[in-house]
């Protein structure tokens, strides 16, 4: 993100008692990132990951251009700790395998589970004729829980290809099912909705 607040995608949010703040939507990922100000913070500059966004916390006096190198530099800040954080394919593969263990009994086999960079428009995605599972880049920085849904989702389709209701019951067995589905819905929500008003 080289230019993490471009001037036509910016849009104010609040300001109100000494609080500016702005969300900047990051081309590259779609990922909405808000920026605040504060009168009371003379120094201090952080950041850190609320939902689905990240937010930078910034002194109220910082120009423009300061602004601009500081959000970039804390965005990648947090972005290579959850790269860090974050399972790599062979993790990711393991954790599919303790989950077709925990809630598929064992039914779900794959032959690949790994990262995709192109998935923009789907979380996940499975191909049962190969047995491959192929999970969005986007949810890297999701909660555990969220990501686990997915993966279940998906090893599910190489027990039931179609989502029938067979399909449904063999996701249901995941607890946070309801919980996962609501967290993505409202962050597809908040992205599109962030788009429209960019």
């Amino acid at each position: 993100m080289d230019d993490p607040a471009p001037g036509p995608q910016r849009r104010s949010v609040t300001a109100r008692g000494g609080y500016g703040s702005v969300v900047v939507t990051d081309p590259a990922t779609g990922e909405r990132v808000e920026v605040r100000r504060s009168a009371r913070r003379r120094r201090t500059i952080s950041a850190h990951r609320e939902g689905d966004r990240i937010v930078v916390l910034l002194p109220a006096h910082l120009g423009h251009a300061a602004e601009q190198e500081w959000v970039g530099r804390m965005v990648a800040r947090i972005r290579d700790r959850e790269r860090r954080r974050r399972p790599g394919d062979g993790d990711l593969a393991a954790r599919a395998d303790d989950l077709s263990r925990r809630y598929l009994a064992g039914r779900a086999r794959p032959a690949s589970v790994s990262w995709s960079a192109a998935q923009r428009r789907r979380w996940g995605s499975c191909t049962p004729e190969d047995r491959s599972v192929r999970i969005s880049d986007r949810l890297r920085a999701a909660p555990d829980w969220v990501l686990d849904y997915v993966l279940v989702h998906e090893l599910a389709h190489l027990v039931e290809p179609s989502h029938s209701r067979r399909f449904w019951d063999l996701v249901s067995a995941y607890p946070q099912t309801d919980r996962a589905r609501a967290w993505l819905e409202g962050y597809e929500t908040g992205a599109t909705a962030g788009a429209r008003s960019a």
